[in-house]
Parts: C-alpha cells; structure tokens; sequence
C-alpha cells in the first residue's frame, strides 16, 4: 500500500474560488498537470498556469446544459485506478486514461439556494451530480488519490504540499477522505430532507456542519459538544464561552420570552422561569422580574425583548448573573457590563428556528413538533357560574405563557401581568401549588386575586379548593378529566372562576 504519492494530475471543478488561487499556482509551479471545466478553466487560464479541458481528455463536450461534464470513463478511470493493480495498469494504459493524483470538488449551493427561497427547479439544478460521483470516487481510493471537498482545505493542503515537495502522506489523504465523505453525506441529508417534507417517509436524518466543543458537559465529568452555529444565533459582546447547562438555560429563556410582545424581562435558573414580568419600560419589567424571587435569579440567565439602556444596565448590574439576552444595547450599557470578564452578553440575532425537537432516548431518538401553541382569551372557556373579569383574563393568559414553559408538574401564579410564584416539577400537582403559595409568601407576595394556571386538568377538586382558601380568584387548566365536574362545582362553591383551553402543556 502507497504511503507517500507526488502529484502529477490534477482535477479541479469548484463553485467557490476564494483561496484557490495560490494553491492553483503553486501546482502551476511544480509541473501537474491541471484539467478543468467552465468557469474554474478560465479562472485558471487568468492566472496564466496551463490547464487542460475535461473536453478534450474525454473527446466529449459539455451536455444537457452542464449536467453533464465529468461523467467519463477518461476521468473516474483515472480517479479509481489501483496504482498497485496490475490489471487496472493494464488498462489505464490500454485506454490512455491519466492517473489523478488530486480531484478538488465542491458542491452546487444546494442549502443556500432553499433558504434564500429558489423555485423548485432552481433548486432542482443544484443537486450535483458530477461533483458529489467525483468526491466519492477520489475519496474511496484515498490511498492512491487526495480529495479536496471544501475551500475550508485549500490552505491546509497548499501547506503540506510545500512541506512535503509536492507529495502527500497516507495519513493525511485519509484524513481529507473521511472530510469529503462528511460533505457528501450532509449535502445528501439535505437534500433528503427537502424532499421528505410532503408525505414523509418515517425515518430520522439529520446532519450539522458545524460543531463547538464545550468546557464539558452537564456535569464537569461529561464531555460535551454543541452542533449548530451560535454565532449567526448570537453576537456575543462580553464573556466566557456558553457552557453546556448556559445553553440549555438560553434555550428556555429564547423559547419562553417568544410569547411576549409587550416589553418584558425573564430570569431563568435550570430552564424555570423564576421572574417574569411585563411593564411600559424595560428598566420596570427588570426590576419587578427581579422582586419575584431575588434568591434564584443569583447566577442565572437574563431575558428581554427590548434594548437595554443604562438605566437599566445600572440595576442590573447589581446581581450576579450567567447570562444576559437582549435585541439591542445602548452601548454605555455594554461598558458597564464588561467590567466583569466573564458575564456572557448576548445580542440576539433573529433567525428561523427549528420546528421540530428531538433528543436520544434509550436505544433512540424521540421527535416531536415544537409547542408553539398558547391560548389566549379567544380560546378559553368559561366553566364557572363566576366569568373572569378582564384583568384576569389577562393575568390567566399571562400565566399560560410561563406554565407551558415551566417543569411539570407545575402551577403559576400571577398578578397584574407579573409572576409572584410557581411550584415547578413537583411529584403532584397538589405539592406544586402548596409550593407556589408558600413561595409567594416567603418574598412578601400576597395570592389575594391572583391568577392560577396549571399545566395539566385537575382530576381531583383538592387543588381548586387550596387556591380559593388562599385567596386566588381565577384558575385556568386545560380541561379533560372525567372528574372536570367536580373540581367546577367546588370553584362554584368557593365562589371563583374557572376557565379551561383543551390544550395541556406538560413539560418534561
């Protein structure tokens, strides 16, 4: 088996050319003989190195409007050849077919061309064909052959070159082969993907590109590693990297303060809303989230839909926190707070997120749609003889934003468009409201007239009659037991409204 292999041919087809002329050159330099198609043979010719058409190696023109090209015995026999081969000696010789030494390929804009919109036959004539048949090819015999399937390698390559005279080691060939395949096999899943949207076949594929290692993962002795692009999510303006739980934690904020239109703040601590709370200016929604329960917001991660100013900033300032999420910032505010290295400042950047989620389960994958339901007034139902007054309402909605994005079990407490207190992943439901209760009370909330809303139905009337005794005056569950009745006749009884959506929301 070959260990070193000198270049003597070479193929080159690519769509993107930044970087490619200096390694282009220095093959022009050291006598390799270059062939090429198109637009990538004028680029060559321009920069004065000799170069031979694909054409005139197959004796065959460009067809079908360049859908085919390279689709050639001339070419694949001279990418698939066993140098160690007798018989495939024989026969390159007998057919005059060149060994390629080195195929650099990339791929039509298949991904770009459906997110920026392309018609279905715009996006048709993307699927490479010659381009993914020839990585393929020259990948599989990465003994003899180096393929080069991203301009990402263009520099790498030009520089082993230059150590190694012209030549490439085993090692390093193997190393571009197992990357080419990874670019076939994501450009494949894309396009897969795009295909399997109307009537999909029940299989699960997914593929990221891009990847960053974290510090570790959940626990300092799990290794862990976020795929995705963060940075076309976030600009980060201050801080340490995000860590495995930040992530996490960022996820939930991002998820829970997309329900909100008017300005708002939100703390999270273990992806639980510990403060919410909407008001006229950012700086006021802060300080009223905050009041929630100042001992949780200790080192957690910050939300709001709104640009941050000074004002704000200021008060701010003054707890310890992971996190901090906005749209904009004054830029004062940004000063202010890089005044402690490792408080992480994020500016957001919009962008479509995912509608689907999934996680592995047991020998697995789970996947399911994204909750992107929530019931407002319009769909709640009252039950009670006593109807919700419209500040209620507003409250009982309010409250059904942060329990859908809450741990089950879980109740949510909430006036005047502020949370005073929720029992978050409780065993039982009853356990959960006892515990939003004594909550509220411990940070000085009174429950008198507050709005309740649960994750899931009551199918017992246990809870209605602890909320009514504790003064709160409006419920809303989603309804569904086949004991509803009896949690309705003692809101009656107790003299509360009740409503219901049909929609639960449990969260695990």
């Amino acid at each position: 088996m070959s260990q070193s292999v000198k270049i003597k041919n070479a193929l080159i087809s690519v769509y993107y050319k930044d970087g490619l002329a200096p390694l282009v050159e220095y093959l022009g330099k050291q006598g390799v003989t270059l062939f090429s198609t198109g637009g990538t043979e004028q680029f060559i010719k321009d920069l004065n190195v000799p170069v031979t058409a694909v054409e005139d190696l197959t004796g065959y023109p460009s067809i079908l409007g360049g859908r085919v090209k390279t689709l050639h015995p001339k070419v694949f026999g001279g990418i698939l050849n066993r140098r160690n081969l007798a018989g495939d000696q024989e026969q390159i010789a007998q057919y005059e077919i060149p060994e390629i030494d080195l195929v650099i390929v990339d791929l039509y804009p298949f991904e770009e061309t459906v997110k920026g919109g392309g018609t279905d036959e715009e996006i048709i004539e993307k699927i490479d064909i010659g381009g993914i048949s020839l990585i393929r090819a020259a990948a599989k015999n990465f003994n003899d052959v180096v393929i080069i399937a991203s301009k990402d390698d263009y520099a790498t390559l030009l520089e082993q070159l230059q150590e190694q005279d012209g030549a490439t080691t085993l090692a390093q060939r193997k190393a571009f082969a197992k990357k080419a395949f990874h670019t076939s096999s994501h450009y494949d899943t894309a396009i897969f993907n795009y295909f399997n949207n109307e009537e999909p076949l029940n299989v699960f594929k997914e593929s990221i590109a891009t990847a960053q290692t974290l510090r570790y993962g959940e626990n300092p002795h799990q290794k862990g590693t976020f795929y995705g692009n963060l940075d076309e999510m976030f600009t980060k303006l201050n801080g340490k990297e995000l860590s495995y739980n930040n992530l996490v934690d960022v996820d939930a904020a991002v998820s829970l303060i997309d329900e909100f239109e008017e300005p708002t703040f939100a703390i999270l601590k273990h992806t639980n809303a510990c403060g919410v709370a909407s008001r006229s200016t950012v700086k006021q929604a802060w300080i009223d989230a905050l009041a929630c329960d100042p001992v949780s917001a200790f080192g957690g991660v910050l939300i709001t839909n709104r640009e941050v100013d000074l004002a704000t900033a200021e008060e701010i300032n003054n707890l310890f926190f992971e996190v901090l999420i906005a749209p904009s910032y004054e830029q004062a505010a940004v000063d202010l707070f890089k005044a402690k290295k490792n408080r992480v400042i994020l500016k957001r950047n919009y962008v479509e997120l995912n509608k689907k989620q999934f996680k592995t389960l047991l020998n697995g994958v789970i996947e399911q749609d994204k909750d992107l339901t929530i019931e407002g007034p319009e769909q709640m139902t009252a039950v009670t003889e006593k109807v919700p007054t419209a500040q209620e309402l507003k409250d009982l909605h309010f409250a059904n934003k942060i329990v859908k994005h809450t741990k089950s079990n879980t109740i949510v407490l909430v006036k005047d468009d502020v949370l005073i207190a929720s029992g978050v992943g409780q065993t039982s439901r009853v356990d959960a409201l006892r515990q939003a209760i004594e909550k509220a009370a411990s940070f000085g909330f009174s429950v008198q007239g507050a709005a309740m809303a649960s994750d899931a139905f009551f199918p017992f009337p246990d809870c209605v009659e602890i909320a009514a005794d504790a003064g709160i005056t409006s419920v809303l569950q989603p309804g569904g037991s086949i004991k509803d009745a009896d949690s309705v006749a003692k809101a009656n009884e107790k003299g509360i409204a009740m409503v219901t959506t049909g929609v639960r929301h449990f969260k695990h």
